[in-house]
């Protein structure tokens, strides 16, 4: 029984992060269609952010009244940055990108996510490589790889590979005169400035998840911390939106794909996808969850021919195969590195004490986050301090 609560445990992370990738299959369908109706992709963010900070306000304010913590100007601002690097900036950059190039252009340079955090990780010692050992070169190769199907099956292509379909095409209905993909012009210059849009969100991102795992220790309550993040992301987003958008039109939802759109990459994309996300940052580790980031391109790459009538060729299908085996390589490499860590032996009463005391107050003032700065960050300075004196 209790083998089988720790497998249970084990792959209730793995389980959420196939959930956000799923409904982030979901929100690059819509920002496609979205962006064949002619819609104001600026405008789409800003009602996707109002929309998420309606749906996670009161969840807060009902779910963890009794358990959140004291709403201080540092956690403000904190939460002004999430809703920056996270939301605004990530959207807005991916979004945009998405309409100077293609869809899985786009959803390839994303999966550049992992590398930029790893890099990141190392700067900061948040992730250790420990090349010495069979993990840390699971996890660099296992990323590599990861990045190299991603890139073979979005640049090679090969034969067409003949699957069923299902006559259902979901641009066919949707087709405008005013497309954002139609009405532009696809010159080298587009084509970089939309590369270079690309890569900001990928380094948006990759910034955020590292900045979570800070947060996530001042301020635990996962449904209270993303409303708030939306709530930031919806103001910043609004703004922006009325700066570059003065066509009232664009702000219009009726009861059709629009208001989909925005309830959809509102409610699900950035509601429920952020919430799992910081718990699994916060229990596994920000390169954990940008390793799953591929499987978005190839969950995209398989939901295409269905729902878009589109082909599916063999370079698409090596790809995904180099994709599926470089993550699981990462998972192997991150659980052996985490059994590694259990097993290490404990230091004396004493001296853990004395060293919990300088980790804690390190964790505070810097992006430090290694193991044992986890495991003591949340106790209270003056209960160590109790302890070493007594």
């Amino acid at each position: 029984m209790c083998c089988s609560t720790s497998v249970v445990q084990g792959l209730k992370p793995v389980l959420m992060m196939l959930m956000v990738q799923t409904a982030y299959t979901g929100m690059n369908i819509f920002y496609k269609l979205v962006a064949e109706v002619g819609m104001s992709l600026t405008v789409l963010v800003a009602y996707r952010n109002m929309f998420s900070a309606a749906l996670m306000l009161p969840l807060a304010l009902i779910c963890e009244r009794k358990s959140r913590p004291k709403l201080t100007l540092d956690i403000l601002l904190q939460g002004f940055l999430s809703g920056l690097l996270g939301a605004t900036m990530a959207q807005n950059f991916y979004i945009e990108s998405l309409a100077l190039t293609s869809t899985t252009y786009v959803a390839a340079c994303n999966n550049l996510v992992p590398v930029i955090t790893l890099i990141i990780a190392v700067c900061f010692r948040l992730e250790s490589l420990a090349l010495g050992t069979h993990a840390g070169r699971a996890k660099v190769a296992g990323t590599l790889v990861c990045i190299g199907g991603t890139m073979l099956f979005t640049f090679y292509k090969g034969k067409p590979i003949a699957m069923w379909s299902t006559h259902f095409n979901l641009l066919r209905n949707h087709l405008h005169e005013n497309s954002h993909v139609a009405s532009l012009h696809k010159n080298t210059h587009t084509q970089l400035l939309g590369s270079f849009l690309a890569l900001c969100s990928s380094t948006s991102f990759a910034c955020w998840l590292i900045f979570q795992t800070k947060m996530t220790k001042r301020y635990p309550c996962h449904y209270s911390s993303t409303a708030l993040m939306s709530l930031m992301a919806s103001i910043q987003s609004v703004v922006f939106a009325l700066c570059k958008e003065r066509d009232w039109n664009q702000w219009k939802l009726g009861w059709d794909i629009r208001l989909l759109a925005a309830l959809y990459t509102g409610v699900v994309t950035t509601g429920l996808v952020v919430t799992l996300t910081a718990w699994c940052v916060r229990t596994r580790g920000p390169l954990f969850v940008s390793i799953f980031n591929p499987l978005c391109l190839l969950l995209i790459t398989f939901a295409a021919p269905f729902l878009l009538n589109e082909k599916l060729y063999l370079g698409s299908m090596l790809g995904g195969l180099l994709v599926v085996c470089g993550l699981y390589t990462v998972l192997w490499g991150k659980s052996k590195e985490m059994k590694m860590m259990t097993q290490l032996p404990q230091p004396p009463l004493q001296d853990q004490y004395s060293h919990s005391i300088d980790m804690a107050t390190s964790a505070v003032h810097t992006t430090t986050c290694d193991s044992n700065a986890r495991s003591i960050s949340n106790a209270p300075m003056n209960n160590l301090k109790e302890n070493i004196e007594h």
